[in-house]
């Protein structure tokens, strides 16, 4: 019994020949650009507009001011001091509103934090105005939970010295409040 003759073997291509074609392969895909079907961008606008680029935050290599600038206008600049005059204190007693000359910038958000602050007491309102000599008058109205004489009493509301700058302050003169005692 004969056998068949066996099949040659096609030879394999030659790694070079390979190769070749790979590299023609890739040739036509980038000649022909991966995106073969591109649409156009409806315009709805005939008018032509920038398009928003990315702006990147400032990142400074040093400061500009050496420190921060300081607050000038703090707690203890804010209220000046109280009055005492005798319609003040008609409003301690019949109102319970406490009454300061408080400097002309400040707020009445700033006023109540400072009085918070300084006297440690709820504030219900403030009402200022400006008075005619160019000063800020505040009227601070106090929390129902406080009492307006107590905290007079208790800061020494009542017997107050005026600034050496105040006209009537001059050599440290005294303002009191005659029905009550000091």
């Amino acid at each position: 019994m004969k056998m068949a003759p066996k099949a040659k073997k096609e030879a394999p291509a030659p790694p070079k020949a390979e190769a070749k074609a790979k590299a023609l392969k890739a040739k036509k895909a980038v000649l022909k650009g991966v995106h073969s079907h591109k649409k156009k961008k409806i315009r709805t606008s005939p008018t032509f507009r920038r398009p928003k680029t990315l702006r990147l935050r400032r990142q400074p290599k040093y400061p500009r001011k050496s420190a921060p600038r300081r607050n000038k206008l703090d707690h203890y600049a804010i209220i000046k001091f109280p009055l005492t005059t005798e319609s003040a204190m008609k409003k301690i007693e019949d109102n319970n509103t406490l009454v300061f000359i408080v400097d002309v910038k400040a707020n009445k958000h700033q006023i109540k934090q400072a009085v918070k602050k300084l006297y440690d007491i709820d504030v219900a309102k403030v009402n200022t105005l400006i008075r005619p000599d160019g000063e800020k008058k505040a009227y601070v109205r106090l929390a129902p939970d406080y009492d307006a004489l107590d905290v007079a009493n208790k800061v020494s509301f009542l017997c107050h010295e005026l600034p050496n700058s105040h006209p009537l302050g001059a050599n440290d003169v005294s303002v009191c409040d005659q029905s009550l005692t000091c």
